[in-house]
């Protein structure tokens, strides 16, 4: 039954077929198989019902909300120019300001696609002018922008939480470390390029400048304050961090910065609710799918024939990074999450793999993923915002998703690389 399920998700995708049409159908397919009809169907409309129901799930339209407002707002442009005065004037330092602006906007944002948006439209035409190429410069945007992933508020960590039950909260806090570990690489091959182009250093900003950039960047940056501080101590709930954004962002673009109208309300709200719309219905159809070929032990019977169950911990580690990484570079990564979780859960129960570093990794490889040819959905995220071929955006990815690699394995070796602040925030 699985190789009849992966034809069929295949064939639909390859006749263009939007992910949750193939989703759907392999499920549907399936479960007519095993009950021999459509007798019994309103249990699989339960089970896909059940799987948009977690209230955790309520962080997800929330956090995209609140993405959506602050990339049509300063926020971005603040964030942005705060780094710019303090790291622009070294070598390779408007490169690391863009990886940087990266990170401090996933930490507002949560989305790697915002992200791209948000930082990348304002700072690739800044680098060209400084004499980067646009292959490198696209690439460093759009891998950048996989640090959103990992820093918290991640949209993908709470997908996997729901799907594997695992905490959002100790997700979120494990991301933070990796995060940190992978702009350090960026920025350390981002010095590397500049000297090895000789790239020329943007005019050093004076103090009187960057003070005056941080008090314009205080009220983005309490973004981050909100969500880590608030959770971890115990304010509120991951899913009240998202409403406590909203209501956040609002105020911040609509009454202090004023850079929105009220009529602005109504667009932001219909493409908030256009992409929840598409998250909500591939998470149930994927719900749905899990559950059919968890029925059918697919995933025992697949674990088993790749010699899974017997490779320990650090194998079990590499095959979930491997079969992450590859299929999202074909698969929207939250469809990923979806049908793969469910199929190695039996291999890390079995191992006794920490599920909260399992969850970083995935998150990891699904951001690889996204930006790694020949269809991460960042790539064509770019293409579309920045209006360049295919070719050129992917041209100067190799190096990046090298340093990605390494950072995984890194992390194998080193969990502490994520536990640690875990581990600080949630002892035994």
């Amino acid at each position: 039954m699985a190789t009849i399920l992966m034809i069929i998700m295949i064939g639909l995708l390859l006749l263009g077929f939007p992910m949750m049409i193939p989703l759907a159908t392999a499920a549907i397919v399936g479960f007519v198989m095993m009950f021999d009809g459509f007798g019994q169907m309103q249990t699989f409309i339960q089970q896909m019902m059940g799987g948009i129901r977690p209230a955790s799930l309520i962080a997800v339209p929330m956090f995209i909300l609140a993405a959506d407002i602050m990339t049509r707002g300063q926020s971005a442009d603040r964030l942005i120019n705060m780094v710019m005065s303090f790291i622009g004037h070294i070598k390779g330092g408007l490169a690391i300001s863009t990886a940087t602006s990266c990170t401090l906007f996933g930490a507002v944002s949560g989305s790697t696609q915002a992200t791209v948006v948000a930082v990348g439209s304002p700072l690739r035409p800044k680098m060209l002018k400084a004499g980067y190429s646009d292959p490198f410069t696209l690439a460093l945007i759009i891998n950048a922008s996989d640090i959103a992933f990992l820093i918290p508020p991640s949209i993908g960590m709470i997908i996997y939480g729901v799907i594997s039950e695992t905490s959002i909260a100790e997700l979120f806090i494990a991301g933070i470390g990796p995060g940190i570990l992978i702009l350090f690489m960026f920025s350390l091959y981002c010095l590397l390029y500049a000297y090895k182009n000789n790239v020329p250093t943007e005019e050093k900003a004076s103090w009187a400048e960057r003070g005056k950039s941080v008090q314009q960047a205080l009220w983005p940056l309490m973004f981050p304050v909100i969500i880590v501080g608030g959770i971890y101590g115990g304010i509120f709930s991951p899913t009240e961090a998202a409403a406590v954004c909203v209501l956040y962002a609002f105020l911040l673009e609509f009454v202090i910065f004023r850079s929105l109208a009220m009529a602005d309300i109504i667009q932001i709200a219909k493409s908030t609710g256009l992409i929840t719309a598409v998250v909500f219905i591939l998470v149930a159809v994927g719900n749905g799918f899990s559950w059919i070929i968890s029925f059918a032990q697919i995933p025992q019977s697949i674990l088993e024939s790749v010699g899974v169950n017997e490779a320990g911990p650090v194998g079990v580690l590499i095959a979930i990074c491997v079969a992450f990484f590859v299929a999202c570079m074909f698969v929207d990564p939250i469809v990923v999450i979806l049908v793969l979780t469910p199929i190695f859960a039996p291999a890390i129960q079995s191992t006794g793999l920490d599920p909260v570093l399992v969850g970083v990794l995935i998150t990891l490889q699904v951001a690889i993923g996204s930006a790694t040819p020949p269809f991460g959905c960042d790539i064509f995220t770019a293409i579309a915002i920045f209006k360049r071929p295919y070719l050129e955006v992917i041209r100067g990815t190799p190096p990046f998703i090298i340093m990605l690699v390494t950072a995984a394995g890194l992390i194998i070796a080193f969990p502490d690389i994520a536990l640690f602040l875990r581990d600080l925030a949630y002892p035994e």
